[in-house]
């Protein structure tokens, strides 16, 4: 028997939406570590930035020559020589040399491939209360990154929750991995409500903010987008 029009219509809208958000997942899958590596490459720079901003004062000494130079060698894609820089670092007594030093080492693990050891650093780095805490979120949303497609959904939601919020420095990340999360838990209400919050919030990302303005919509959220930004990053 012919379904009726309207019925037609809101299965066939329904069959459409159920494709885009398989085509995400499908998406994540496929381009998620090479959106992990953009991330990190985002947010080791601004891992940088703080540590510059934390240690302006002392930025002339030798130890922000060294971090300066390994921060250059590390980039240049030179891991061995950054290394013996950054190890020099990790035992200084100025507490955002040594944060700065531990990110930049478990980054250098992670450009030689070595995704488990780099993303346990991160870990670490986001336990160790002796860490102020830009560092230790940075570390946390690197961590989460890198160990995504390993982690139970749930998992991920609970350990960004508290930078999944208006307001933080990394809730663009934060929240798009917490929505992705709930999208694969089948959280709709849930994943449109974080997509809804990170469309309408200027402090996010533009990229974030496009995709999340669409998705919002496909989980049927209406939201009116942020003013777009120039030049965001975090």
């Amino acid at each position: 028997m012919a379904l009726p029009p309207q019925t037609n219509e809101a299965f066939l809208r329904e069959v459409d939406e159920q494709v885009r958000l398989d085509n995400v997942a499908r998406f994540w899958k496929r381009w998620g570590r090479a959106l992990v590596a953009a991330l990190i490459a985002v947010l080791v720079a601004l891992g940088g930035y703080l540590w510059w901003q934390n240690n302006r004062e002392a930025a002339a000494g030798v130890e922000g020559e060294q971090m300066s130079l390994a921060l250059d060698d590390l980039a240049s894609g030179a891991a061995n020589k950054a290394e013996r820089e950054l190890a020099k670092l990790n035992t200084s007594s100025t507490p955002g040399y040594k944060a700065g030093a531990r990110l930049a080492l478990a980054a250098s693990k992670l450009s030689k491939g070595d995704a488990k050891g780099a993303g346990a650093d991160y870990a670490a780095i986001a336990a160790d209360t002796s860490i102020a805490r830009p560092y230790r979120d940075l570390a946390l949303v690197l961590h989460v990154a890198e160990m995504f497609d390993t982690l139970a959904p749930q998992d991920v939601v609970n350990q960004l929750k508290p930078l999944a919020v208006k307001g933080n420095a990394f809730f663009g990340s934060a929240g798009e991995m917490t929505a992705i999360a709930y999208l694969e838990m089948n959280k709709r209400a849930e994943a449109g409500a974080m997509f809804a919050a990170l469309a309408s919030d200027e402090g996010v990302p533009d990229s974030i903010r496009s995709r999340s303005v669409q998705l919002a919509g496909v989980l049927g959220v209406d939201v009116k987008p942020a003013r777009a930004q120039s030049g965001t990053g975090k």
